[in-house]
């Protein structure tokens, strides 16, 4: 028998390792999967699902629809969506539409969930921080000062502070508004940059430094005379001059006791007792004058408009302003009383004291503090005064521009009065042998030279207006106001034209007649005048603030459906041709049935797109009314009337953010609203080639 010979080829052999190899590794799997949680495999593979539909649905947006998805679908089954699905997915494969979709949403989410996390007071004002730029710089200490701090002053929107080298640093927002000469406090003079420096402090819109020579020198603005011999205010009964001492000579460093400023006026005090006191003391501290002839001062403090003393014999001097803070509120079997200062303090000595800008606080030496003055802690925003342990004892007393802050023996910080900008949020642990640094609304605990805590208002997202209110907080609850009168007004207009519309064309001949001339009246209306005149009339009149604003979202609503109700009438004029129409006469269906189930359905699509147009129109209008100050006014915001107060030159030329960021959320938030609009007027237009 003949024998038979098997060859095998090099190709077959690769074959089969090749074949041997992917088995093995699917039996290696296999044997995986089975080791394998089936709950983390299922998480697995729908986290590896969800981040492919994340990544298809991205590419669409912003590429388009993939043209090999389209190729494939032709050779697939063919598929059948409902109108509305088929609508979705045409609006969704538009990259502008599905981005003004997410502006939109966003926008909508700002205005309505952000005046519940922001909260806003409109009587609120801060004239300390008027027409301040946006920066979070308030709280920015340098990191060469925070380990090395000697002390820290700060009175309004600035900082200085010195180390324990004698160098001097400044933060925050360092520009003076509205500054003729564009005064920069970063700017610090080279004699101060080139000196070891004894004592800084910072004024409202001022700083004054010694050196360790004894110069004192300032810098910053100058009108009120709050350094040297130049000034438009000097020469005048409203200025203090500057003692000629300090101007032109020296003082011994040893012997200074204090530096202080406040708004436009400055003080030292000597250990001696006596003190030098310049600026302009009509506004700043009109009682300070008075204060030049005494040779018993240990310290000076300012309040807004006023100043007072604690004296070396531990009793407190107010001078002339006395009135305003000889009395204090005693508690006495559940009542409130008033009771002379002096009489209550009865002898006792005050070793330490602080204040704001109305208010004084006095550390006596039984550790007992007393608050003369107007102090904040009766409305929503503020903190009232607490309640100490037994045992606890304040050390340390200092006061911003609204606010008390202490530090007892525990090392416990507590802050009392209004907290409006957080400057009363204090931070929890102790700080034994620590010092407190306050500012307007910033605080600075100080522990063996580094800055060891700090808290309050770090700056203003989108800076400040004309009264020192942030314009952010005032842009979302604005926002909120602008696009509810918006809503309303179309809810309102859309109502009328879709009654008038569909029984106009519908209905026909006298009825036809009658709803159109009065469309007509309607529309021959000056819409913006008459907007106006009734507005004005609303101002004029003696009505509640809510009860007007919804009388000027009826206003908009009544005036602006013309347009939508011819739109509607004509698709009811052609929709009551068709065939379905006779056959629902044909049944016994009621006429306003067949008008307003039947047919409206037919036309709901042009009603959608001019709605969503008419809801930023309604949105301009507003704005334009409040822009010409008659519509919802002040102090109540609204994107319009923000913009009103910004329409004057210096306020376009140095207070950008002012009218920026009002005018760039109303412009985004009606930019969206219609293109939205357009892109549903071409989805939904069976003619439109813009999906073929």
């Amino acid at each position: 028998m003949e024998e038979k010979k098997i060859t095998t080829s090099t190709e077959d052999v690769k074959e089969t390792s090749v074949t041997e190899a992917a088995a093995a590794e699917t039996e290696q799997k296999e044997n995986k999967n089975k080791k394998e949680n089936p709950f983390v495999a299922r998480l697995k593979k729908g986290f590896k699902t969800f981040g492919k539909t994340i990544w298809r649905w991205t590419k669409r947006t912003f590429m388009g629809a993939s043209k090999e998805l389209a190729d494939a679908d032709k050779f697939s089954v063919e598929r059948i969506d409902s109108p509305g699905k088929a609508l979705v997915k045409s609006f969704f494969r538009k990259p502008l539409a599905v981005i003004a979709t997410c502006l939109l949403v966003g926008m909508f989410l700002v205005v309505l969930i952000g005046p519940l996390a922001i909260p806003m007071d409109l009587g609120y004002e801060e004239s300390y921080h008027v027409n301040q730029a946006p920066g979070y710089k308030y709280l920015s200490i340098p990191s060469a000062l925070k380990k090395n701090v000697k002390s820290i002053s700060t009175t309004s929107y600035f900082s200085v502070g010195i180390d324990n080298n004698g160098k001097l640093y400044v933060w925050g927002n360092t520009k003076v508004p509205n500054s003729p000469n564009k005064t920069n406090f970063a700017k610090i003079p080279e004699e101060v940059k080139n000196s070891k420096i004894a004592f800084a402090a910072a004024g409202f819109d001022h700083i004054i430094a010694i050196t360790e020579d004894g110069r004192v020198v300032g810098w910053g603005e100058n009108d009120g005379g709050q350094y040297g011999e130049s000034g438009s205010l000097q020469g005048t009964s409203l200025v203090l001059k500057m003692p000629d001492k300090l101007l032109h000579g020296t003082i011994n460093v040893s012997d200074v006791k204090q530096l202080v400023c406040g708004y436009q006026v400055s003080a030292i005090v000597m250990k001696n007792g006596s003190c030098y006191v310049w600026g302009n003391y009509k506004s700043g501290a009109s009682n300070m004058s008075e204060l030049r002839y005494r040779h018993d001062v240990e310290r000076i403090e300012f309040l807004g408009t006023k100043c007072v003393a604690l004296l070396k014999d531990g009793s407190v001097w107010f001078g002339n302003a006395s009135g305003s803070f000889d009395t204090i509120e005693v508690e006495k079997d559940g009542s409130i009383e008033l009771v002379n200062i002096y009489d209550y303090i009865n002898g006792r000595k005050v070793v330490d004291m602080a204040t704001t800008k109305a208010a004084v606080a006095l550390l006596l030496e039984d550790g007992e503090l007393v608050t003369t003055g107007q102090i904040d802690v009766t409305s929503k925003y503020s903190v009232k005064r607490p309640v100490l342990s037994d045992g606890e004892k304040i050390v340390d007393v200092a006061g911003g521009a609204r606010h008390f802050t202490l530090l007892t023996s525990t090392g416990k910080v507590y802050s009392f009065g209004n907290n409006f900008l957080k400057q009363c949020k204090t931070p929890k642990g102790t700080f034994e042998n620590g010092k407190l640094a306050v500012g307007s609304f910033q605080n600075y605990i100080i522990k063996d030279g580094k800055v060891v805590s700090k808290w309050g208002l770090s700056g203003y997202a989108m800076g400040t207006d004309n009264l020192g209110r942030d314009v952010f907080t005032r842009i979302v609850h604005g926002g909120k106001m602008t696009m509810t009168i918006g809503a309303v007004a179309v809810i309102i207009s859309t109502i009328i034209a879709i009654v008038i519309g569909c029984a106009s064309g519908y209905f026909g001949g006298w009825v036809d007649m009658l709803l159109m001339r009065i469309t007509e009246i309607f529309s021959s209306i000056p819409f913006l005048p008459f907007a106006l005149i009734l507005s004005a009339v609303l101002a004029g009149s003696n009505i509640k603030e809510n009860t007007r604003i919804f009388m000027i979202m009826c206003i908009l609503g009544v005036l602006s459906w013309t347009g939508l109700a011819r739109m509607i009438r004509g698709q009811v004029l052609a929709e009551r041709e068709k065939e379905f129409v006779t056959a629902a006469k044909a049944m016994g269906v009621k006429e306003g049935r067949i008008a307003f189930k039947h047919i409206l359905p037919n036309v709901v699509s042009v009603i959608l797109v001019s709605v969503t147009l008419d809801f930023a129109g309604c949105m301009l209008t507003e704005s334009s009314l409040s822009y010409l100050g008659f519509g919802v006014t002040a102090p109540r915001p609204t994107w319009g009337n923000m913009l009103n107060g910004c329409n004057n030159e210096t306020v376009i030329g140095q207070y950008w953010w002012r009218w920026v960021f009002p005018s760039m959320f109303l412009l985004l938030t009606t930019v969206a609203i219609n293109i939205i609009g357009d892109t549903l007027r071409d989805v939904m237009d069976p003619k439109s080639d813009a999906e073929k």
